[in-house]
């Protein structure tokens, strides 16, 4: 049996596991889990990678060190440990290992390449509140950008719907692993998102259209109202189930359960917004209503508030180089994640772009740079979990990935050199335990089946 034919036969077994958002909207009567992931890796032989300076994700960076993975999970990470005679050994030295890096806003699958506009499948621009769509029924797993990014060491990713409108939709988050379905790649038990949308990019496409959002006000009147009948959906539902459950459910409206979803603390808020005064508004917005913001993305000014963002435990994803596009993004500086950092908050380092996810490494490492230009002293060790830990606790998965701690999925990337330097590139990239890149090994560099066969993308079996 060829590769190819063991990977599409584990894709068919349905794993055994509800997300914890389903699990808890089943009592509400939606389904348990309508879109399961059957993702399932296949079996690793344990291995061992040897002499490798190791950033863990934790914070902490160990020189010449053994990482043993085992049935696909991290087994013990740390200087001179015994290596078991049945284990592969890889050979480390001076190279580097960290855990496998996590892009916490991307639009791959949904914008895919070639970007033609049949591709185009980010923004449902119909009404400023499309809270009822989900990114995951416009993924297209063939996007061949996936491919580059695991070259790029990602392994895993949040896939968002657009900026288009106030309320985006359901984000979904994905292993970075070859599959002809979605649900192929749908990261078991990560709960779900909700994209919403502040500042220009909603007026401006309403209020083109001579419809509301036109202004900023318009944007925030439209939050409310939207969150004043998710509000009033949920006493509905809560009152027929205090009742007993006596009588018909109250009838299911898709957008509202995601809003309502959010109530119940069940999916996560993920909030496109650059402005240090916007983020203040949305953060207002959320205690009206009694949500927690998750994460603000791009969120350029977030320097500017950062004590408060830490103070409110909210997650900032963002760049270093990327500003200027818009006015809105205009004060960037590479360093807003440092700032977010050392105010004792949630810094991470995403793409929201194809090219970049492919160097989320590099980017990082920008950000560090100027950090510690500026006086602003920040180690490899912590600048790691910019793009590894912190992304994984904005997405609801650090128990399961971002550090390389024992009982951890082993996702993991073996660097040729410094991961932060431009030099670096993924030699390996493991998910779950098994190889999914190998920068040496053509068996493991498998393109899309969309371009298998155009020249110079054979698939050598």
């Amino acid at each position: 049996m060829t590769s190819t034919m063991k990977h599409l036969g584990m894709a068919c077994v349905a794993l055994i596991s509800l997300t914890t958002a389903g699990t808890a909207l089943a009592a509400h009567g939606a389904p348990d889990d309508p879109f399961p992931s059957t993702y399932r890796p296949a079996a690793s032989a344990p291995l061992a990678i040897v002499g490798a300076t190791v950033l863990t994700g934790t914070g902490t960076e160990i020189a010449d060190a053994t990482v043993l993975i085992a049935n696909g999970k991290v087994e013990a990470v740390g200087a001179a440990l015994p290596v078991p005679e049945a284990y592969v050994r890889v050979d480390g030295r001076g190279k580097w290992v960290t855990p496998g890096i996590i892009d916490a806003h991307s639009h791959l699958g949904v914008a895919p390449s070639p970007a033609t506009p049949s591709h185009e499948d980010s923004n449902e621009a119909v009404a400023p509140n499309t809270a009822e769509v989900w990114a995951e029924h416009s993924v297209w797993p063939q996007d061949p950008k996936f491919r580059l990014a695991r070259a790029g060491g990602v392994t895993s990713l949040m896939i968002l719907p657009g900026s288009a409108n106030l309320f985006g939709g359901r984000s979904v988050t994905l292993k970075n692993v070859p599959s002809v379905t979605a649900q192929g790649m749908k990261f078991p038990g990560a709960p779900y998102g909700l994209k919403i949308a502040c500042g220009e990019n909603p007026k401006r496409v309403y209020g083109s259209k001579g419809r509301s959002p036109a202004t900023r006000m318009g944007n925030v009147a439209g939050y409310r109202k939207a969150w004043i009948d998710a509000a009033d959906y949920v006493r509905r539902q809560d009152k027929w189930e205090a009742g007993g459950k006596a009588g018909d459910p109250p009838k299911r409206d898709l957008q509202l359960e995601t809003l309502a979803g959010v109530l119940r603390g069940e999916i996560l808020v993920q909030n496109h917004c650059y402005r240090a005064d916007e983020m203040a508004v949305m953060i207002d917005v959320a205690r009206e209503f009694g949500f927690k913001i998750r994460t603000f993305h791009h969120a350029n000014e977030a320097f500017k508030i950062a004590p408060l963002l830490a103070k409110e435990d909210i997650c900032v994803a963002t760049w270093a180089n990327s500003w200027g596009a818009k006015m809105e993004s205009l004060d960037g500086i590479e360093e807003n994640a440092p700032m977010v950092d050392a105010a004792g908050g949630c810094a991470i380092i995403h793409s929201d772009d194809g090219l970049l996810i492919q160097r989320l490494n590099q980017e990082a490492g920008i950000a560090m740079t100027a950090a510690n230009h500026a006086g602003l002293p920040v180690s490899r060790g912590e600048a790691i979990k910019w793009i590894t830990a912190n992304p994984a606790k904005a997405m609801g998965i650090a128990d399961k990935v971002g550090t390389l701690e024992p009982g951890k999925m082993a996702d993991v990337v073996l660097w040729s050199a410094n991961p932060f330097s431009v030099y670096a590139l993924a030699d390996r990239v493991w998910v779950d335990g098994v190889v999914q890149w190998d920068r040496s090994d053509p068996r493991h560099q498998r393109p899309s089946d969309f371009i298998l066969g155009q020249p110079g993308q054979e698939f050598v079996r």
